[in-house]
């Protein structure tokens, strides 16, 4: 993708919805996890903002989405499932 079309992507609203939803699935997974998972309280705080304010946490980690090398090479023609990887990968390089 070129930089517009990387910056275009990084507000578009309807990308933006699947993020939220692929977070909250995310979100969801943590929140049955074991708490000897590494960093747990850290990934268990972030679902529960994310169950709390998914809007905020979906416009927050867009950008950085949107830079991932799945989506740099599908745009937004991503798969779900490859949507996906890319949210988990997202969230667990900040967390």
């Amino acid at each position: 993708m070129t930089y517009s079309e990387s910056n275009a992507l990084m507000t578009d609203a309807e990308f933006r919805g699947r993020i939220k939803v692929a977070s909250l699935k995310y979100a969801d997974s943590i929140m049955l996890e074991a708490n000897t998972v590494p960093t747990h309280n850290t990934r268990l705080r972030w679902a529960q903002n994310c169950f709390q304010q998914p809007d905020m946490v979906a416009g927050q980690i867009q950008p950085p989405v949107v830079m991932d090398p799945a989506v740099q090479t599908a745009g937004k023609d991503i798969t779900d499932a490859a949507l996906q990887g890319a949210v988990e990968g997202t969230v667990n390089k900040i967390l």
